[in-house]
């Protein structure tokens, strides 16, 4: 099983994959948003031809647990997503996701500080997958 995580942004989109049998997370790539028809064509060539199955978006919520701007942004996202896939749409909470990738790409020192918002988004969506990945395997998600 296949399955996307996106680490949803205005300026750019982070994007994981798993391996086909959906057990591993990987970066695969950042999207620069243009036009919102634009994102929406790019993510529907990769979910065909990387056969998707499902897909993990990231919820950025405040660390009360509450909505903000940016949380509203990414429900009419992942919401938008939906009416234009078959594929299941999952939400998943991503406290603290990008300050914990960019903290493992500082730590590794393999990423140039030029380079870093590139790979941080997609190692942001890696980290959104694969807490869905655990959720999935303790049985949190049904479809």
């Amino acid at each position: 099983m296949r399955i996307l995580g996106i680490d949803f942004g205005l300026k750019r989109v982070g994007l994981a994959l798993t391996d086909p049998l959906g057990t591993m997370a990987f970066p695969y790539k950042t999207l620069v948003r243009t036009t919102r028809d634009a994102l929406f064509a790019e993510l529907a060539t990769i979910i065909e031809t990387e056969a998707v199955e499902r897909i993990a978006v990231g919820l950025p919520l405040n660390m009360d647990g509450s909505d903000s701007m940016t949380t509203r942004q990414a429900r009419n996202f992942a919401q938008s997503l939906g009416r234009r896939t078959e594929v299941s749409i999952h939400l998943v909470d991503e406290r603290l996701s990008s300050a914990a990738a960019e903290e493992e790409l500082i730590e590794a020192g393999m990423i140039k500080r030029s380079k870093r918002k590139e790979v941080l988004d997609q190692q942001a969506a890696v980290r959104i997958l694969e807490t869905w990945l655990v959720q999935w395997k303790r049985g949190d998600w049904q479809t």
